[in-house]
């Protein structure tokens, strides 16, 4: 046991390495023009591919790195520390494959996983509509069966990677008056040239300006009815709280890896800056601060520690996995504030990293399921 946790730790470390490396040179230096873009390149996707970074826990015969959840998770913090919002990787490996591998049928995991493992093909998810957010039951997205083909008719809106999604689940209604029993997740492969697959705008937004959020809308697009995850119709809703649990570990992830980084950050800059005669860092004010705000990391390093070894052992419940969610991302908010309070006028300028963590990271409150939706999951447990 000692060796192979010896060996797994040599493993984390070489990927914490080479994801690092990644995002410094192939990443971070094209910030502005991502930007620009609204939307990342899809070369640094094929590169991260190409580096093995993709899939990292999905099994080698799928072309994944045959890992597990942590090596993911050492992708996610590096890039957070990186300071990149461009690539959505918690959507593209996090999330996507970890559906198909679970409810794909044999054949179209085959198919699937490969390509998004190398990069060839990034990955969507699409489950909030414009009249409905965290409320999946009330999705109004049609799939109607005609033969062997789904028509899908609908739109969604706040989809991460949806400008450049060459594969997409989809939440869609297959059947309105079976409530949460009539929903199903199907698997489309989309372009632009996909007949009543439409991409509307990409969204601009207060944070991550290079991360192609984007509208889709669906007039008469037809999937093979055999695209959709699990045997039959309406196991959709059973399989997102199935796999939203990771979704959640995923922003706590991305919380505990954030607030480590504005601390750190915040105290360099500190030490360094003078006023008064004396650094900030010396002010007594500004101690107690980052004490306060270095103790939070703690706690919330320890809790998002402690729900990954639950997970790794498929042991992390809905409730744990919201109580994560939430609580860890408004920590970060708070944090993230006190820190940039801490930067003064500096703090303000979207230069300073400290000021893109607070605009990037304002959505994690939001997206995965609003905390407030969280908190009701959380008091239904009580």
């Amino acid at each position: 046991m000692t060796a192979l946790a010896d060996r797994t730790s040599s493993e984390l470390a070489d990927v914490r390495q080479l994801a690092r490396g990644f995002f410094e040179k192939e990443v971070v230096p094209r910030r502005e023009e991502f930007a620009a873009a609204g939307r990342p390149s899809r070369e640094v996707y094929s590169a991260a591919g190409q580096l093995g970074l993709l899939g990292m826990s999905i099994p080698e015969i799928y072309g994944g790195g045959g890992g597990d959840f942590r090596h993911e998770a050492v992708l996610f913090e590096e890039q957070v520390r990186a300071g990149d919002s461009a690539m959505q990787l918690g959507v593209h490996s996090g999330i996507v494959p970890h559906y198909i591998l679970a409810y794909a049928s044999e054949e179209n995991r085959q198919r699937w996983l490969p390509k998004l493992c190398s990069g060839d093909w990034i990955g969507a998810i699409a489950m909030t509509e414009p009249g409905t957010g965290s409320d999946l039951q009330g999705i109004a997205t049609r799939a109607v069966r005609d033969g062997d083909d789904y028509v899908v008719t609908g739109a969604k809106t706040f989809i991460s990677n949806g400008a450049h999604c060459d594969l997409l689940i989809l939440a869609v209604k297959t059947d309105p008056s079976a409530g949460a029993r009539g929903l199903s997740l199907l698997v489309a492969e989309v372009s632009d040239a996909t007949p009543g697959f439409f991409r509307g705008r990409v969204l601009h937004k207060i944070g991550q300006k290079g991360q192609d959020t984007a509208e889709l809308s669906f007039d008469g697009m037809r999937v093979p009815a055999a695209n959709i995850l699990g045997e039959s119709e309406g196991r959709g809703f059973a399989q997102l709280m199935q796999q939203l649990p990771q979704e959640r570990l995923i922003c706590g992830i991305a919380a505990a890896a954030m607030i480590e980084t504005a601390v750190q950050q915040t105290v360099e800059y500190t030490k360094s800056r003078n006023a008064f005669g004396k650094t900030l860092f010396d002010l007594q004010n500004t101690k107690f601060e980052l004490a306060e705000c270095a103790t939070i990391g703690r706690v919330v390093r320890t809790f998002v520690d402690d729900a990954v070894a639950k997970h790794l052992v498929s042991e992390l419940d809905v409730t744990t996995a919201a109580m994560v969610k939430y609580w860890t991302t408004d920590r970060q908010f708070e944090v993230v504030d006190r820190c940039l309070q801490l930067f003064g006028g500096y703090g303000y300028m979207e230069e300073y990293p400290i000021a893109r963590m607070f605009v990037d990271g304002r959505i994690a409150r939001i997206y995965a399921g609003a905390n407030e939706v969280m908190k009701d999951l959380i008091s239904r447990s009580l």
